[in-house]
């Protein structure tokens, strides 16, 4: 059976985004070209950053990271104040949702990246 193992977000320069993630998530790169970065996530899963994404896709991007933490709304509003204190872009302060607290900022590409308690 087919399962997915990676997700792919497009970049415009695969190094510069992939200091930017190494530093937000604390964690290296397990794989690295000039247009291709990826990190080894739990369970085999990967993240990857690719500066060499098919320009003929013309969908919108509708997707975003989510990080899940455990800890409850006070988790996620200190995990929101390490961030904004990296300087990292708010794209929605701290609020809650039907599904509990939530953030949600953006990659230098503006890529979308939530947080969220576990379910």
């Amino acid at each position: 059976m087919a399962v997915p193992n990676m997700v792919i977000v497009y970049v415009s320069d695969a190094p510069a985004s992939a200091r930017f993630y190494a530093e937000l998530f604390d964690i290296e790169p397990g794989f690295e070209t000039p247009r291709f970065v990826s990190f080894r996530l739990a369970g085999g899963f990967e993240l990857a950053l690719w500066s060499g994404g098919p320009d003929h896709l013309t969908a919108p991007r509708t997707s975003e990271l989510c990080v899940t933490l455990d800890g409850g709304p006070e988790q996620v509003d200190r995990q929101f104040r390490d961030w904004t204190a990296k300087g990292v872009k708010t794209v929605e302060e701290p609020h809650d949702e039907v599904f509990g607290r939530t953030f949600v900022v953006a990659d230098p590409d503006g890529n979308l990246i939530r947080v969220a308690p576990v379910d």
